[in-house]
């Protein structure tokens, strides 16, 4: 579904990544892991055309490079960057609603969202830019479902957050796979990319230094030892 190949990436003269190549298939978690700062944010901003880039970004059998933001959103790639971006003057459910595609039939609703998180149901009309950090968090993820992607990348979900809301996090990244939507988590609590992933990449100094199953990177000491470990 995403077929990343040779990506490079820049910063003005600084060379972020350095031949980048990942796949993410039909229904399937894939785990984006590392240290921060190896250029694992910058692998999905690229592919949402934020980043100058060069080398092969296919969706679905389209290239994206060279698309705006929105216009790859369109496509049916969703993306829940770091930082949460919510709207903190206006409401949960306003937050939500803005998160819709027009003229498209979703696969997720309003009372989706709050069956999955009864807290933003509970908090449906309050401004966003009050929630605790666990329930912007989970109103980043909501708002982005709202606009039914195929394929979503998620940056750092469970950063920061206690560990009862880092448990909502996993069920709710099993719920879209359960719906049939491919996930790209960049993530570095080992434990949940391991528990959830049906694959991982570890990345190190902008390159993919290993990719495998969450039990072929279990048995590799090594790897997690030179790239993973504090």
């Amino acid at each position: 579904m995403l077929d990343i190949k040779n990506l490079h990436a820049f910063y003005g003269k600084s060379h972020v990544l350095h031949g980048v190549d990942l796949h993410v298939g039909e229904g399937e978690i894939v785990s984006l892991l590392g240290r921060n700062g190896v250029g694992r944010s910058t692998t999905v901003k690229s592919t949402m055309g934020q980043v100058e880039v060069t080398g092969s970004i296919k969706f679905k059998g389209e290239e994206m490079i060279g698309l705006k933001a929105f216009e790859i959103a369109h496509k049916g790639l969703g993306y829940v960057p770091e930082n949460r971006d919510i709207f903190p003057t206006l409401t949960v459910e306003q937050n939500l609603l803005l998160g819709e595609k027009k003229g498209k039939k979703s696969r997720w609703q309003l009372e989706d969202m709050y069956k999955m998180f009864p807290r933003l149901k509970e908090r449906q009309n309050t401004a966003a830019g009050v929630l605790s950090g666990g329930e912007q968090q989970m109103l980043t993820l909501c708002r982005t479902l709202m606009g039914d992607p195929d394929l979503i990348m998620i940056d750092e979900p469970t950063e920061g957050l206690a560990p009862k809301i880092v448990d909502l996090v996993a069920e709710y990244l099993k719920e879209l796979k359960n719906r049939g939507i491919s996930v790209l988590l960049v993530e570095q609590k080992l434990a949940i990319a391991l528990e959830i992933s049906q694959r991982v990449y570890v990345m190190g100094h902008g390159s993919i230094v290993f990719e495998g199953t969450p039990w072929h990177l279990r048995k590799d000491a090594a790897v997690r030892k030179e790239w993973l470990e504090v």
